[in-house]
């Protein structure tokens, strides 16, 4: 029998309070794991509320002067993407090795942008001028525009692969590593879905994922474990096909450049990277949330150069165990790890370039692949640029030990099956 009885006119909710709430829930990440849905949604939330805020504080305080918007810090609309768009300008110019010169290309910004214009540095290797060329024929505001729709449309397609979830993606797009690179115009969605396609096309299409590892040398640090990872694997024609790529990229940038471009880059470019990272100041600190920028403020620059390079061995060597010997495991795990120590093996890595280990830890968690101490962990690569932009401007060491320890749980969860397996055969055996 039906009940036509009236609502309890004592309810003081609304009626449609139950369709807004289920509404409002199917915005909301979903898992198979109530943990798992829960750590998702408040990372959603929370990082949603603080890019969304960031983002109106960012635009509410730039002066919209046209050609060249400035921000707060009276830095160009999208910050680094300023450089990027240079190596784009002088590989129309008949000689771009000259901005390797800190003065030379302090004086070109001050030509475009005007005198005052905060002192910069051209930090990238020459391959740069080959891959940027193309948007030094736009002028600054529509190259920028450019340059981020071809980088989130490349992450969202990349990313709907190993994310078939779009509010998952969503997390991603919201972290606090996508708000800085949307703040600074850096290159993190790109080589982000680079990255993510590599290890989608390892083993199905060789050549992509070899020509796309050739074209990270734009960023060295992103792909310097590549190599170890081929080799222990034994991916020789992912190997074959990146050393031609990069190949091939060096001549197309001496072409352009000359072979000068490489020198330069190496005598100036190279050692000024390596003062700005230890500048007694720690001006880079707050943005760099690596191993050596977290320890040099209590040991100094030699001692932090030494524990920095204790750990970019150690990720080395996990790398090449786990290609080698756990290649066959969990793919997922194996992405992840291969991305925490990425970050572990450079002191040089921008807070907005753990973009790609957020993306694996987030992937992981909404597979149901972390426990509570994995969650934790995850939570914690999320929150690292924003931990590291707190601790880092107060001088404090933590946020870097976050990939490293992320690192070493990802190594547990590979090779404990294994050694639990190894010793069931062994009481097997006995029995026998």
């Amino acid at each position: 029998m039906q009940d036509h009885s009236l609502p309890d006119r004592d309810d003081p909710r609304p009626a449609n309070t139950g369709s807004f709430r289920r509404a409002f829930s199917a915005l909301l990440p979903q898992a198979d794991a109530p943990e798992d849905a829960e750590f998702l949604r408040a990372l959603l939330v929370l990082g949603g509320a603080l890019f969304v805020l960031a983002m109106l504080t960012y635009f509410w305080t730039t002066n919209w002067t046209w050609p060249f918007p400035r921000d707060k810090a009276t830095l160009v609309l999208g910050r680094d993407f300023l450089n990027l768009w240079m190596y784009g300008r002088a590989a129309w110019d008949v000689d771009p090795a000259r901005f390797y010169d800190i003065a030379t290309y302090n004086s070109e910004l001050a030509r475009l942008l005007g005198p005052l214009y905060p002192g910069q540095n051209w930090p990238n290797p020459p391959t740069a001028l080959v891959v940027m060329a193309p948007f030094g024929l736009l002028a600054y505001f529509p190259a920028l525009i450019a340059w981020f729709a071809i980088g989130l449309l490349a992450l969202y397609l990349s990313g709907r692969r190993e994310i078939s979830d779009p509010r998952v993606l969503a997390v991603v797009l919201l972290s606090p590593a996508a708000l800085l690179c949307v703040i600074s115009g850096q290159s993190s969605f790109l080589t982000t879905a680079a990255l993510l396609a590599i290890f989608a096309s390892l083993d199905k299409r060789p050549v992509v994922a070899g020509v796309l590892i050739g074209l990270l040398t734009i960023k060295p640090q992103l792909g310097v474990l590549f190599p170890f990872a081929l080799v222990a694997s034994g991916r020789w024609r992912v190997f074959f096909w990146a050393a031609v790529t990069t190949l091939a990229l060096i001549a197309m940038s001496v072409a352009i450049g000359g072979e000068v471009s490489w020198h330069e880059y190496i005598v100036r470019a190279l050692p000024l990277q390596r003062e700005v990272l230890g500048d007694a100041a720690g001006t880079a600190a707050p943005f760099q949330p690596t191993v050596f920028m977290n320890v040099r403020g209590l040991v100094g620059n030699r001692i932090g150069e030494a524990i920095q390079l204790a750990f970019a061995v150690a990720a080395v060597a996990a790398v090449a165990v786990a290609f080698r010997y756990a290649n066959a495991g969990d793919a997922r795990r194996l992405q992840a790890l291969f991305f925490a120590c990425t970050v572990c093996a450079s002191p040089y890595m921008g807070a907005y370039d753990l973009l790609p280990l957020t993306s694996a830890a987030i992937a992981l968690l909404a597979e149901g692949k972390l426990d509570a101490t994995g969650r934790r962990l995850a939570q914690l690569v999320f929150w690292t640029p924003a931990l590291q932009l707190l601790f880092g401007n107060l001088q404090i060491p933590g946020p870097g030990f976050i990939a490293p320890a992320f690192a070493a749980y990802l190594m547990w969860k590979l090779f404990a099956p294994v050694a639990r397996d190894a010793r069931q055969g062994d009481r097997l055996a006995a029995v026998g």
